[in-house]
This record gives structure tokens, sequence and C-alpha cells, in this order.
């Protein structure tokens, strides 16, 4: 039994029970895996996967405890590997994101910018999902970090959450459109009367957009909903109807040909949260992106409480115009 091999089962496991797409992920060729997988299968004496013809079907209930078992010995030897170059000093390695394309898009940048120039030799890797998707790469140890919005409290996962900052959304228009010309800040009745483009997550049951309508006695009437709030923002120029989207991601361009109005008396404000496993080595420069993205997190501190050495006291978050206002500051 080889590490290679229990990466390579994991893999086939979190890729579907797809061999091709499970050999592309681990860089290996298709004969090769399925090869390493029939000699581990006769080294325990049964099979991980059951088979329908030539294809995996199914894992089995025996296969289900080897690959939960094979998840914990991969993730501690990747931890010994991030310990060992952190006591090394080594600036070289990998850093994983998990978040939604609002963060990867609009918050991220200058961070990921900054932490090159100080670590050239990290490659990073934004993986931009929706929050679910986000939260399951995390949990199933596909990414080194996540990073999601709440309405409401910590985001629900066993891992440790870090606030980051706080914001608000905004509510957006063409410049020739009804809700423009009213002469004031539109409100959840003026929203309720016009199609909305939003968030994907605004379809949700738990969604606070959908609570805050439905708290007034509101039904909203979402004409379109994307991941993307570049796509959001292309459908209200459309004619699709009114964006409700992060404020982050709104432009100076953006002000050119749309009408933005800021939602924060209308809807709750929201919260950036970093959360991370609470069983893995976090190498340096990955506490230094997280410094660079919040300033008020002490990425010392954030190693103690992590390697549960110290109890999680972290400061309030500021919003997310005081961090960009620091920025340009700072510029």
């Amino acid at each position: 039994m080889t590490l290679t091999q229990l990466r390579y089962i994991v893999a086939i496991a979190d890729s579907g029970l797809n061999i091709t797409l499970a050999a592309d992920r681990v860089h290996a060729t298709q004969p090769g895996l399925s090869k390493q997988l029939k000699q581990l299968e006769d080294e325990l004496g049964f099979q991980l996967f059951a088979r329908k013809g030539r294809s995996l079907d199914a894992v089995t209930p025996q296969g289900a405890q080897v690959i939960s078992r094979a998840r914990t010995i991969l993730a501690e030897a990747a931890n010994i590997r991030a310990l060992a170059a952190n006591l090394r000093s080594d600036e070289q390695g990998e850093l994983s994101i998990a978040t939604t394309h609002t963060q990867a898009r609009f918050v991220l940048p200058a961070a990921v910018g900054a932490l090159k120039k100080r670590y050239p030799e990290v490659s990073v890797h934004l993986k931009p999902h929706g929050d679910a998707q986000v939260m399951e790469l995390l949990e199933r140890g596909q990414v080194d970090l996540a990073i999601v919005s709440t309405a409401a409290g910590k985001p629900p996962s066993d891992g440790l959450a870090v606030p980051l900052f706080r914001w608000q959304r905004a509510v957006v228009a063409p410049r020739d459109h009804a809700l423009a010309k009213l002469g004031r800040a539109p409100k959840l009745a003026d929203l309720a009367r016009h199609p909305l483009v939003s968030y994907e997550s605004s379809l949700r049951t738990d969604s606070s957009l959908r609570h805050a309508f439905a708290a007034a006695g509101l039904i909203p009437n979402f004409a379109c909903t994307a991941r993307d709030a570049d796509l959001i923002k292309t459908y209200v120029r459309a004619g699709l109807g009114v964006g409700v989207l992060a404020e982050m991601a709104m432009t100076p361009e953006d002000a050119v040909d749309l009408r933005v109005f800021d939602a924060g008396d209308l809807l709750p404000e929201c919260t950036a949260w970093l959360v991370l496993r609470r069983d893995r080595v976090l190498r340096d420069y990955a506490t230094t992106l997280v410094e660079l993205v919040a300033p008020q997190i002490d990425g010392r501190e954030l190693r103690r409480v992590l390697a549960g050495n110290a109890t999680a006291q972290w400061p309030v978050p500021p919003t997310w115009r005081e961090l960009h206002e620091r920025r340009l500051a700072a510029a």
C-alpha cells in the first residue's frame, strides 16, 4: 500500500467514479490509475468499488471505510509536508482557494497580487463556486481555505470561521429605468414591482433577500439569476430587470450607464468569512494572504487558534468600504 494508491482511490471517489477524470486530477494515465487500483484491491483482498461492465458503479461498504481512512492519512501526510516547509522557511508551494465569483473577481485580486510579490514562487489556484460547493470543496480537503458570506452568524461548518469584513448589497438599474426616476432611494415595495436579477443563492428558501421581502409581506420576482456578478450587471443592462448584488461588485465604470443605490437599509448586512479545516497545517504564505485581505487579523494568532493553543477572539470586522478606503489611501 502506498500514498499514491490512497491518493488515487480518493480521486476516484471525488470524481464521481469517473476513472478518466480522476486520472486527469492526479496527473496520471487512466491505465496507470486502474493498475494501481487493482494492485491495492488485490493486497486488501476485497473490492473498493463495485463494477458494472468495465465501469465503476458504486463505492462498496468496505471501500467507504478505506477511503475515509485514506483521506485522514493523506491529510496528515500533507500536514507533515506543510510543517516541514514552514520550518525550512520554504517559499515555494501552492495555495488553493475556494470562494464565490464576487470575492474572486472583486476582493482577492489586490491581495493575491501583493502575495505574489512577496512569494513569487507560490502558485495560487482560485476555484469560484456557489457557497454550498465552496464548503464541499473545503470539507473534502480539496482546497486550503474557503471564503464565503452569510447574513446571519457563522457559516455552517465544523471548521474555524474567521470574520474578514462586513458588506452591504447594492441595487442597480439602467439610468433610464423607472426606478432611477423615483427621485429617492427605492424601498422594498418598489423592488417588488419590478423583475429582479440577482445571485443564484437568492432562490434558496434560506435566502436573506427572500426573508426580507417576506417580512414586508412581499414576494420578489426573479427574472434571472447567476453566480457571476458581472453577468448580473450584463443582464441588467440588457433590460431584464433591476439588479441586486454585493457592493464590492460595483466599479466606478458601472456608474456611467447604471444608477446605483445603497441597499443597506433594505436588506441585512452580510459578513465575509474565512473558513479553515481544523486538522490542517497552514503554510506561512496562506496566513499572509489572510492578513492582506483583512489587515485586522494577526496571522500568528490565527495559527495559534488553529493549532488549539489559543481561544478565538477576533476583532470586529471592518466594513468593505473601510477596507477599500484604507487600500486607496495606501496605494
